[in-house]
């Protein structure tokens, strides 16, 4: 059993999810403020916060950047703020989930389930980057399962960047941030053309498997090759 906070202004809401999520086994509490789930989260946390955007006091938004200060603690958004730009910028503060509403509250149980294996995982043994990918040094080349890829600088530092944390959506402007670190005015989508190119270097060394997957409307994720 998890212990789940979830910071919900909107009863109705809260309520209809609080039910499944106990009858899924999880112990759950219900703050409905920013500034009280802020505080909990930061004295007392739970294994994962559901975490409403418009909430009084403090937003969502501004306590998954205050928390992200101090810790990598699971947190999925939950929000009526469908717009793209909305999303992105709930995830490059560092969400780990970003559920629009109305919800299915069974969906949500879902993505917290996945979202806390992810993190089991990222906390244990196997939570080290991929296996499959190896760097020489910071400036050289890369490996993927034994076999030597020639990149490009900008593929070379996608591929570090992915494959640091095999499962984690990485937003295009992170990608950007970490390929073109440099730059102040390229466009998010130059990312796309640097991942297309980087997948079929992968793909031509190891092709069985779909190393480099696209997250619609969001970014990119890699795949690492199931144990």
């Amino acid at each position: 059993m998890s212990r789940i906070l979830m910071v919900e202004d909107g009863h109705d809401n809260a309520f209809a999810l609080l039910d499944h999520l106990c009858n899924a086994g999880h112990e759950v509490e219900h703050i409905g403020d920013g500034a009280s789930a802020l505080d909990r989260i930061l004295s007392s946390p739970p294994a994962l916060t559901l975490l409403d955007v418009v909430l009084p006091q403090i937003d969502g938004l501004e306590v998954l950047q205050k928390v992200r200060s101090h810790s990598d603690h699971p947190i999925i958004m939950l929000t009526a703020r469908t717009r793209e730009v909305d999303r992105l910028r709930g995830l490059d503060l560092g969400a780990d989930d970003y559920v629009c509403k109305p919800f299915s509250p069974r969906e949500v149980v879902a993505r917290v389930h996945t979202v806390l294996r992810r993190h089991a995982q990222r906390d244990g043994a196997s939570a080290a980057p991929s296996k499959a990918v190896s760097f020489r040094d910071a400036h050289g080349g890369a490996q993927l399962e034994g076999h030597a890829l020639d990149l490009t600088r900008r593929e070379l530092l996608l591929l570090r960047t992915l494959s640091r944390d095999p499962g984690r959506v990485f937003t295009r402007s992170k990608l950007l941030e970490a390929a073109f670190p440099e730059a102040l005015d390229v466009n998010e989508r130059a990312v796309d053309g640097h991942i297309k190119n980087l997948r079929k270097k992968l793909t031509a060394v190891a092709p069985s498997h779909g190393w480099i997957r696209s997250i619609y409307g969001v970014g990119f994720s890699f795949a690492e090759r199931p144990a």
